[in-house]
């Protein structure tokens, strides 16, 4: 480990009391710049992510690096497609629209579903299962399953009085936060925290 690499994780270590640096967090939005904000930050929100996780009875099966990962890309406007392509984990956009749901992030486009999703709403709250609500609604098993997904998001996001998404939004849609933490930006973000440490920060 050459001196630059020694101080980044010395300055990882004493932002997330963790030595293992995993690739997502090297990559990630937010990661060891030596900006007190973006650290407090990305370290807000993994507290959050932990807290829903202990909450709640998460499906995606990501890692807590992970699911940081998809809050970051959800804020920042990208698609599942592109999130799950910036995950330490081998996942597609099934897993990260999982995620998604998971930590409350539906989206305008997740409830443009081909039928009334307070007809779903209804009928989930009945007990139906997804082969009845199919047969309901006239469509296929796997679409009902998505969409109840989306449904049960929100309904446990406003159980919760949106509280995590209320947080996630204060923290990361601020002005200046977007220009830093462009998804297309890390690499960069990564390389210039390296020279500012160097320059100014006495070890």
């Amino acid at each position: 480990m050459d001196e630059k690499t020694a101080k980044l994780r010395d300055i990882f270590i004493d932002a997330t009391g963790s030595d293992t640096v995993t690739e997502s967090q090297e990559e990630g939005p937010g990661s060891l710049v030596d900006d007190g904000d973006d650290r407090r930050v990305t370290e807000r929100v993994g507290e959050l992510v932990s807290r829903m996780a202990d909450r709640y009875e998460f499906e995606s099966g990501l890692s807590d690096a992970d699911l940081v990962q998809v809050v970051f890309g959800f804020y920042e406007g990208a698609d599942d497609d592109d999130i799950a392509a910036e995950l330490d984990a081998d996942a597609d956009a099934e897993t990260v629209f999982r995620a998604r749901m998971d930590l409350h992030l539906v989206g305008e486009a997740d409830r443009d579903a081909p039928f009334e999703l307070g007809e779903l709403r209804s009928l989930v709250a009945d007990g139906a299962d997804d082969d009845d609500i199919a047969a309901e609604l006239d469509a296929d098993a796997e679409t009902v399953a998505r969409y109840r997904r989306v449904v049960e998001a929100a309904a446990e996001a406003t159980r919760a009085n949106h509280r995590f998404r209320d947080e996630f939004e204060e923290l990361l849609t601020d002005a200046d936060l977007s220009s830093r933490l462009d998804l297309d930006a890390h690499h960069d973000e990564l390389r210039e925290a390296t020279e500012d440490i160097e320059t100014n920060v006495s070890f």
